[in-house]
């Protein structure tokens, strides 16, 4: 029989290795959009496909943006949050201290 060992458990080891918890603290804001997606969607008893419908398109997309593994337009999100009768609501906040003030660089070149 094999053994399961619950996440919890194996966290805590990988919580004591500087580099993991390094990467762990630079998708902080990508898995905060993650869990905001999918609370929405709980709060609103809705199916991803119920989502997808209502915002005009695929399940695939919307599981997509619920794993969070890149961060959404300000536009996908309204609509999401139209999709499941939420509101979007975008807030700054101090950066922690000893950590940049994004986890993440932009994708695009800044203009000059």
């Amino acid at each position: 029989m094999r053994k399961f060992i619950p996440v919890e458990e194996v966290a805590k080891d990988w919580m004591k290795d500087p580099a993991f918890v390094a990467a762990y603290d630079a998708l902080e804001d990508e898995f905060a959009v993650a869990s905001a997606l999918i609370k929405a969607r709980r709060d609103a008893d809705m199916t991803q496909e119920q989502v997808a419908r209502a915002m005009g398109t695929t399940q695939a997309v919307v599981a997509r943006l619920e794993r969070g593994r890149t961060m959404p337009s300000t536009r996908t999100l309204e609509r999401f949050a139209k999709a499941t009768r939420t509101r979007l609501r975008i807030s700054f906040e101090l950066a922690k201290p000893g950590r940049p003030a994004t986890a993440r660089r932009a994708s695009r070149p800044r203009a000059r």
